[in-house]
């Protein structure tokens, strides 16, 4: 029920006492103020993180070699393992069905492409179809390598839209020819990729030509492949884990490496390092989350101690009230009431400040890890919350003190 008489009274002891009133407000204010920016650059952070992941396909997986570090079955260790287009055969074959993309890629290392009088130096990769949607690649322009082109040792070329500017200086490329390491190739496509210029300073050949004219023979430098889609993360993850020790453990047996030599064979999972990154995330926001309640917590204290000492000024109306007939019960409900306003009404200011704060420079913050930290309205009630909850603990102490009060104790205070 509105009690008008009651409102009266807090906004005179607010007036009675500006300053003091302010400072408390604003220890409670800034308190929220920080608890949200706080939670807003957390998200931030998984944001910019899920935005890296994304770069390429959401579940990955990448294998490459290096030497092997343990003696087995005689050989010596110091071995520099090369992958094989017949490894790459055989696990598409072997895991057809759990397969969503696949490609070996083949790289020309130093690979200079000219046209005209324009030359650079760019990654040159033999690649199949498939791994264009294994980077994660948007065609701006004419078409990818398709599987005839990797069948009938086609010399065609797709390029990365940094090549593309640096050599065709806006000239529509398609049909043109350009030299890639001083072989001529006919120009089908030109890509945009997610990951930025880094990853549009590519050029792409199919992996059977790149494997004849730069002396490849029959060696591969990786494979990629993404496995079909989960119902959900828990599920895509013990799938792809699940698939990379199983690889792991076919190429060691393959290239005769001892099982637990962990340098000869790699793979980098995607779904594994997202979920190190997502764990970290949700750390690092359980410590923010932290941060914001210690400070929110100081701002109570400040906010008991202040209505601890209203309640010692008005030690003796609250013994005239008693005296009068008032129940402990409507002491209480007095000061709960006044501790709960001002720690709500500078909660919302605070919250207010933040939540404008970010919706303003937010979307104006992209950087690496960290992309449009905001919070979401769930963030928001939960802060709403525990407003209310800091003004009545803050309020609880002062107002059991005042209840206890008695008449004839109070009557007696100068």
């Amino acid at each position: 029920m509105f009690d008008l008489e009651r409102w009266e009274e807090i906004f005179e002891t607010i007036r009675k006492n500006k300053l003091r009133t302010f400072l408390t407000g604003l220890s409670v204010a800034s308190g929220i103020f920080i608890l949200v920016i706080l939670l807003g650059i957390g998200e931030g952070m998984r944001n910019g993180i899920s935005s890296e992941f994304e770069q390429d396909a959401a579940n990955i997986l990448y294998v490459w070699t290096g030497a092997t570090s343990v003696e087995h079955k005689g050989l010596n260790p110091g071995r520099q393992i090369r992958l094989k287009i017949s490894d790459f055969q055989t696990t598409a074959q072997k895991y057809e069905e759990e397969l969503e993309y696949k490609s070996a890629v083949h790289r020309i290392w130093n690979g200079v492409v000219d046209y005209g009088k324009e030359t650079g130096s760019y990654r040159v990769e033999g690649v199949l179809p498939d791994y264009q949607f294994l980077e994660n690649s948007t065609m701006t322009q004419g078409r990818y390598i398709n599987y005839l082109d990797h069948k009938n040792f086609e010399k065609v070329v797709v390029l990365g839209n940094r090549v593309n500017n640096d050599l065709f200086k806006g000239e529509d490329p398609i049909g043109k020819y350009v030299q890639v390491s001083g072989i001529i190739f006919k120009v089908v496509g030109v890509f945009t990729d997610p990951g930025g210029e880094r990853e549009e300073s590519r050029v792409y050949v199919p992996l059977s030509t790149g494997q004849r004219v730069f002396n490849g023979q029959n060696y591969i430098n990786n494979m990629a492949f993404t496995l079909e889609k989960a119902d959900n993360f828990e599920a895509a993850l013990a799938a792809s884990t699940k698939f990379s020790s199983e690889l792991q453990e076919f190429l060691k047996e393959q290239h005769t490496i001892a099982p637990e030599d962990n340098r000869a064979i790699n793979i980098n999972n995607s779904l594994e390092n997202a979920k190190r990154f997502y764990d970290l995330m949700d750390m690092i926001k359980f410590f923010f989350w932290g941060v914001g309640i210690c400070t929110i917590i100081a701002g109570i204290v400040g906010v008991s101690n202040i209505m601890l000492i209203i309640v010692k000024e008005r030690t003796r109306e609250i013994g005239v009230r008693k005296a009068l007939g008032a129940e402990p019960l409507s002491i209480v409900g007095m000061v709960l009431h006044e501790s709960i306003f001002v720690t709500a009404i500078a909660g919302l200011i605070g919250l207010i400040g933040s939540l404008a704060l970010l919706e303003l420079v937010g979307p104006m913050i992209e950087m690496d890890f960290i992309s449009n930290p905001s919070v979401d309205f769930g963030v928001a009630l939960t802060t709403v919350i525990i407003l209310i909850v800091a003004g009545a603990v803050a309020g609880f102490f002062p107002a059991y003190r005042a209840a206890r009060i008695k008449p004839i104790v109070a009557l007696r205070d100068e």
